[in-house]
C-alpha cells in the first residue's frame, strides 16, 4: 500500500511518469520481469502478537488478502508513484473505489457537494442512497467557475466529488478551483484521463479514483477501482474498506500492473486516432455535435489544454435523426463494437441513453445533455483509417 517515498532523495530517480508506469510496483517481484501473481486469501500469522499487530496495520500485506495482499500492494504502490500520492488502496471495481470513499468519509448529517456531469453510477449513489443515510447533497455545474466553492457549507461540507473529464460528454472540471477548496476532502474521478494525462493531487486534489477496469488495466480483463492520495487520509479509509469488502482481487491487481506498463503507448495511439476521428466527424452532414479536448470547438478547450498532457481516447458525437439514427448506427459499425465500457483495445461505441445513463430520468438527461443520438466513443488501437472508414459507413446507414 505503501510507496518508497521515505527513502533518501539521492536514493531515488526523478523519473518521468512513462519511466514509472514501467518501473513501479517491482518491490515483492525479486528478479521476476512479470508481476508475482500471490493468490492466497491467507497467510500464516507467526504469533499472537503479530497477529494482533498485522492485523490493523494498513502496510500489512501478508495477514489476509481483505486486508492487504502483495501483489494488490504492487499494483497500489505503482499508482501511488503515477499518482504523486503517498499511498493508494485498491477496490473491487470504480464504484467500489467511489462508495469506499463517500461512506468510509461520510456520515448521518454531513454534506455532499458534487458536479451534475457524472457517470450515472456515481449520480445514483449520491442522489438516491446517500439521503437515505442521512448524507445531504448538492449538485452543480462542474463547468460553471466557482460553483463548488459557492455550495460549500463551512463546517458541515465534509466531501466535494468532481470528475473530470465527465462521462460521456466530456464536460471539463477546473482541478485549481478544486484543490484550493479548503475545508472538505475532494476526491476526482479522473478514470477518463488516467494519471499519464493528469494528475489531480498535483493540483492540490486530496484524492485521485479511477475505475481502473477502464484505460489503467486497458485489455478488458480486470474489475479494479484504486484511490490514491495521502497517508492519513488513506488510513482512515482503509479502516472502512476493510469492513466494506470491495478488495481488489489479486488476480486483477496483476492484470492492472500489467496494463500499467503499457499505458503510455496506448494513449498516445487513442489520442491521436480520438483526434483524428473527431475532425472527420465535425465535418459530417450526419452529425450534429462533437464533444472532444483536443478540438477548437470544445467549449473548455484552453482548459484540457492547460490541466491534461494529451486528450485522451474518448470522445462524445450526437448523431443527426435521434433515437432512431443512433440506433441504427451503433448496429452497423464492423470494426466498431457496441459495449458499455471504454479504455481496452477494441473501439467500442456505446449508446449512453440506453446503458450507462439509463438509470437517469428523461430531464436528468436533459440537464446532462444526452440525447437519443449521443454516441460514446472508446477508440482503441486499430489503424485509424480502419476507423474513420467505419464510422463514416456506419453514418451512411443511419442517415436512412
Amino acid at each position: 500500500m505503501w510507496t518508497d517515498a521515505d527513502r533518501p532523495d539521492e536514493d531515488r530517480l526523478p523519473l518521468h511518469p512513462e519511466t514509472l508506469a514501467i518501473r513501479a510496483g517491482r518491490d515483492d517481484s525479486e528478479t521476476a520481469l512479470a508481476p508475482s501473481l500471490h493468490p492466497s486469501s491467507t497467510f500464516l500469522t507467526p504469533s499472537v502478537e503479530d497477529g494482533r499487530r498485522m492485523s490493523t496495520d494498513p502496510t500489512e500485506a501478508y495477514y489476509y488478502t481483505r486486508n492487504g495482499n502483495p501483489t494488490i500492494a504492487a499494483f497500489e504502490d505503482a499508482m501511488a508513484a503515477l499518482e504523486g500520492a503517498e499511498c493508494a488502496r485498491a477496490f473491487a471495481s470504480g464504484m467500489g473505489a467511489l462508495s469506499g470513499v463517500v461512506l468510509g468519509l461520510c456520515s448521518a448529517g454531513d454534506h455532499v457537494v458534487a458536479q451534475r456531469q457524472l457517470y450515472s453510477g456515481t449520480h445514483l449513489l449520491l442522489q438516491a442512497h446517500c439521503p437515505r443515510l442521512g448524507i445531504d447533497v448538492t449538485f452543480v455545474d462542474g463547468t460553471e467557475p466557482g460553483a463548488f466553492a459557492a455550495a460549500v457549507r463551512p463546517g458541515k461540507t465534509v466531501l466535494v466529488v468532481a470528475e473530470t473529464p465527465a462521462n460521456p460528454r466530456l464536460d471539463l472540471v477546473d482541478l485549481d478551483e478544486i484543490g484550493a477548496l479548503r475545508g472538505p476532502v475532494t476526491v476526482v474521478d479522473s478514470t477518463f484521463a488516467p494519471p499519464l494525462v493528469q494528475r489531480p493531487i498535483e493540483h492540490g486534489v486530496d484524492l485521485s479514483l479511477h475505475s481502473a477496469t477502464k484505460a489503467i488495466a486497458g485489455h478488458n480483463d480486470a474489475t479494479l477501482g484504486v484511490v490514491s492520495g495521502t497517508r492519513e487520509l488513506l488510513s482512515w479509509l482503509w479502516s472502512f474498506a476493510v469492513l466494506q469488502g470491495a478488495n481488489a482481487s489479486p488476480f486483477d491487481a496483476m492484470n492492472g500492473l500489467r496494463g500499467l506498463r503499457t499505458l503510455a503507448v496506448r494513449l498516445e495511439r487513442q489520442t491521436a486516432t480520438a483526434q483524428r476521428l473527431a475532425e472527420a466527424l465535425e465535418g459530417h452532414p450526419g452529425v450534429s455535435d462533437v464533444r472532444y479536448p483536443g478540438l477548437d470547438s470544445h467549449p473548455q478547450h484552453d482548459l484540457a489544454k492547460r490541466q491534461m498532457t494529451m486528450t485522451g481516447g474518448l470522445l462524445t458525437f450526437e448523431v443527426a435523426g435521434g433515437a432512431e439514427a443512433g440506433a441504427r448506427f451503433v448496429s452497423s459499425t464492423r470494426v466498431a463494437q457496441l459495449a458499455p465500457s471504454l479504455g481496452g483495445p477494441e473501439t467500442l461505441v456505446t449508446h449512453p441513453e440506453s446503458t450507462t445513463h439509463v438509470a437517469l430520468t428523461p430531464e436528468e438527461r436533459d440537464v446532462a445533455a444526452i440525447g437519443p443520438g449521443t454516441i460514446r466513443v472508446s477508440v482503441g488501437l486499430e489503424h485509424p483509417d480502419d476507423v474513420v472508414a467505419d464510422f463514416f459507413q456506419a453514418l451512411q446507414v443511419a442517415s436512412g
